[in-house]
């Protein structure tokens, strides 16, 4: 699975407004706490240890809004196609990444931030990614493990990429495939109940349950070392400042 790049693209507080009053609305999704106000700081900090608040990784009272975040990273997701010479997102695109990130929450009950923050670490949103194979072929916005939705798939490129396969693309990473699970599945696998749960779970959508140090370390014994801790400061509202991780 790719891990996003950050891009040194900023969005500000007064350009986040705008789109958010204007053309996405306010999320009501029940997998997302209606109260969430903690301010987003764009900010990179390495988290070592398992996962746990008292290990210092951050609380879940500490993640930014989902509209917050979608907003922030704007200005990433209509830029990240570029890299791979085909267009970058349209407005109704990042708009169907929206609308798709909503309804899969709802219907799966995982929580809308952790689904865009494996969007902005797998592809930085873009609708129109590579797939990469490694044991199996990953494809679309969150790479997911041999999924049916795809809009760039053996060199045929679609432009526009329709919703239906937006759609897909998230549902194949969120709810899983017929080959692999997504991230419900390895929320259930975490076996935690405190907000370790999605650091674990963000650990082995990159690399496998064995990706788990022997003492609950999620430092990963392969694949993106800094993959969780990656994760956990997308959630609190990281996006374009310097990547220090150099687990």
């Amino acid at each position: 699975m790719l891990a996003g790049d950050a891009y040194c693209v900023a969005l500000s507080s007064a350009a986040s407004s705008a789109f958010s009053a204007t053309r996405f609305g306010t999320s009501t999704t029940t997998a997302v706490a209606a109260t969430a106000t903690a301010q987003g700081k764009d900010v990179y900090k390495t988290y070592t240890g398992d996962g746990t608040v008292a290990a210092g990784w951050p609380a879940i009272e500490d993640w930014v809004s989902f509209d917050y975040m979608f907003n922030a990273n704007l200005a990433q997701m209509t830029a990240s196609c570029a890299q791979w010479s085909v267009p970058n997102d349209s407005t109704q695109e990042t708009q169907d990444i929206y609308n798709s990130i909503v309804d899969i929450a709802n219907t799966t009950q995982v929580d809308e931030r952790f689904i865009l923050a494996t969007i902005m670490q797998e592809s930085t949103g873009c609708v129109r990614v590579i797939t990469t194979s490694y044991s199996v072929a990953n494809p679309g916005l969150m790479q997911s493990h041999d999924g049916a939705g795809s809009c760039n798939r053996n060199g045929v490129v679609q432009t526009p990429c329709p919703q239906s396969e937006i759609h897909q693309m998230i549902e194949d990473g969120t709810a899983g495939t017929r080959s692999g699970d997504g991230l419900q599945q390895l929320l259930i696998q975490a076996q935690r109940l405190d907000v370790s749960r999605f650091y674990r779970a963000a650990r082995m959508y990159n690399g496998g349950a064995g990706s788990i140090g022997p003492n609950g370390d999620l430092q990963g014994t392969c694949c993106t070392k800094c993959y969780a801790s990656d994760v956990a400061n997308r959630l609190t509202g990281w996006v374009a400042a310097p990547h220090t991780c150099t687990l």
